[in-house]
């Protein structure tokens, strides 16, 4: 006979299966009386799952819609579909900002047995994640690693290459991972410098736990640290705007990854942006589709003058043409 620990798994396992039973259906299929079926029905009420029952000889038990979620009992290749099937939604963003299939599946990959985790190792290693021109990658593995540290607050040594391609060792106290629809960012406390940072996670080699636990006193949120680092990024040239409009829709406009925003009154908005060359800011700028006010530098002012005059140019209508009576 089995114990009644298992037992009442294999009786959770079998009301996710279906919708109702009887009682002889249960006594059946784990091989013990009514009586004892109704003994693990009332352990499992006191547990916290919702069981609810029918009098009557046509009568049975079931789950009650919106019970705590019971165990879930998988075999070997449904445990690896699913954690293959979060893995790629973790790496596609397709859930947006939201960490949940990371975190899901960090949870379920510390619970699966050698033998799966070890296929699941393999699978890592053979598939590449498709992904758009330009957009970087970063190995599924050193993703989870990344998420583990967070999970741990444990001091860590973090090697890292910067923009420039300098290889650096830093200790670090992680905090947060960020998605922004391209890319994975790592927020910690850099605890050389004394100050909260961001890093790309594509540019990761390694993060080693020190087994020091730490007490983040002043974390910041994590999205916005993101964004502001993304917009004040080493571009060539920056401009600032006036955009007449409240910093809500000036946020709309402008997302904060691409400039950092600064309220100029109840209905305005100033805007500091960065860009490639005078040119590509003013293409910028006209693709805003708005009235705007360039403050600064000459340079870009000059840029957008020059590129409204020739689309005026262009479109200067002879009177012929315009109106042919």
């Amino acid at each position: 006979m089995i114990s009644t620990s298992a037992r009442l798994l294999r009786l959770v396992a079998l009301f996710s299966a279906r919708p109702s039973w009887t009682c002889d259906e249960l006594a059946g299929q784990l091989a013990v009386t009514a009586r004892t079926v109704r003994r693990d029905v009332a352990r499992l009420r006191e547990l916290g799952y919702g069981v609810e029952s029918d009098p009557g000889p046509w009568g049975g038990y079931r789950l009650r819609d919106g019970s705590r979620m019971p165990p879930l009992i998988l075999d070997d290749e449904e445990a690896l579909a699913v954690a293959v099937g979060l893995r790629e939604a973790a790496l596609s963003g397709v859930l947006g900002g939201d960490q949940a299939a990371l975190s899901a599946l960090l949870k379920l990959r510390q619970v699966l047995p050698a033998r799966i985790a070890h296929r699941l190792g393999e699978m890592d290693a053979a598939f590449v994640h498709t992904r758009r021109p330009g957009e970087p990658q970063i190995a599924p593995a050193m993703l989870l690693e990344l998420a583990t540290a967070c999970r741990r607050g444990e001091r860590s040594q973090l090697s890292y290459r910067d923009r420039e391609g300098n290889a650096t060792t830093r200790d670090v106290d992680p905090y947060r991972l960020v998605h922004t629809g391209r890319r994975w960012y790592f927020v910690a406390r850099d605890v050389t410098r004394g100050e909260w940072r961001t890093f790309r996670a594509d540019r990761m080699a390694r993060i080693q736990p020190t087994g020091r636990a730490v007490e983040l006193a002043d974390p910041p949120d994590p999205v916005l640290l993101v964004s502001r680092s993304i917009a004040a990024g080493r571009y060539p040239l920056q401009v600032t705007v006036r955009l007449p409009v409240p910093m809500e829709r000036a946020l709309r406009l402008v997302p904060p990854t691409v400039g950092s925003h600064r309220a100029d009154g109840p209905d305005a908005t100033v805007v500091d942006i960065g860009g490639p060359d005078a040119d590509g800011l003013a293409r910028y700028l006209l693709g805003l589709a708005t009235p705007l006010r360039v403050l600064s530098p000459d340079e870009v002012r000059e840029a957008l003058l020059r590129r409204t005059r020739e689309m005026l140019a262009a479109n200067d209508v002879p009177p012929a043409i315009a109106d042919p009576r």
